[in-house]
């Protein structure tokens, strides 16, 4: 059965995406089956995989209100062992259209159920936002990974989306874990990436991923590519960080699964 994890943060550009795509292409790289899912209506998951989101017809927004079967809406993509359930800019209506619905915030994770067992891992990039959305992605999680840009307000905002996957987990979701803190967009010239970095470990210590991606030129030119790290330049730093994170967090669960 393939485990949920949902890439959260309602801040903007900490690395949510590029974090989802990178790992999921990671984890496939090492001979793992993963399925990532679009759920953020900016589409920029969909985009870096190489798919026009003006141009997808059956995405994340029609599993969401169930108008088909996740299994009808997953496409391959260039990268190996890695599939996606893509987006397009219809989803911004399911914040408003799930509103009435029974089970709102289980709808994703109802729609998920019968395609989990294909896969050893389901990546879920989620909106900047605390909205329906991202409460549907973090109801059908079993954990939830948190980028951390190392910039002056990494802190902000963290308290909030914290409280947010407690309220998760005490009302929707009680096997919700935190998969973890991972530290984005590092750059070891500046004083204040390693303050941020010391600040974080020092609140969080074993919460934190012990890998830390770096700032990165290739990372930031792959998606204009239609492209991962992995594929576009897997000799960069960038996608030697990812590929530690994977290996990381392959670690840790094989070593929950083992006990």
């Amino acid at each position: 059965m393939g485990k949920i994890v949902a890439i959260a943060n309602q801040k903007g550009g900490v690395g949510k995406t590029t974090t989802a795509v990178n790992l999921a292409a990671s984890l496939g790289v090492l001979e793992k089956k993963v399925l990532i899912i679009d759920a953020d209506p900016q589409a920029n998951t969909t985009s870096a995989l190489g798919y026009d989101p003006d141009e997808i017809k059956l995405g994340t927004y029609q599993v969401l209100e169930h108008e088909c079967k996740a299994v009808d809406v997953v496409v391959s993509t260039k990268n190996p062992n890695l599939d996606l359930i893509p987006a397009q800019i219809d989803l911004v209506a399911a914040e408003i259209e799930l509103v009435d619905k029974d089970r709102r915030e289980h709808m994703l994770k109802s729609a998920l159920e019968e395609i989990k067992s294909n896969y050893d891992y389901l990546i879920i990039d989620c909106a900047p936002s605390l909205g329906l959305i991202t409460l549907n992605a973090l109801t059908a999680a079993d954990s939830v990974i948190i980028p951390i840009q190392c910039e002056y307000f990494a802190l902000e905002g963290l308290g909030k989306l914290l409280n947010t996957i407690k309220s998760v987990q005490n009302i929707h979701n009680p096997d919700l874990d935190i998969e973890g803190l991972l530290l984005t967009m590092f750059d070891s010239r500046l004083r204040l990436s390693n303050q941020v970095v010391e600040e974080v470990k020092t609140h969080f210590s074993k919460m934190v991923f012990n890998t830390i991606i770096q700032r990165n030129v290739r990372l930031s030119e792959a998606p204009s590519y239609g492209e991962t790290i992995i594929m576009y330049d897997a000799s960069s730093n960038g996608a030697q960080n990812y590929l530690n994170l994977a290996r990381e967090f392959l670690e840790k669960n094989e070593a929950i699964e083992a006990e």
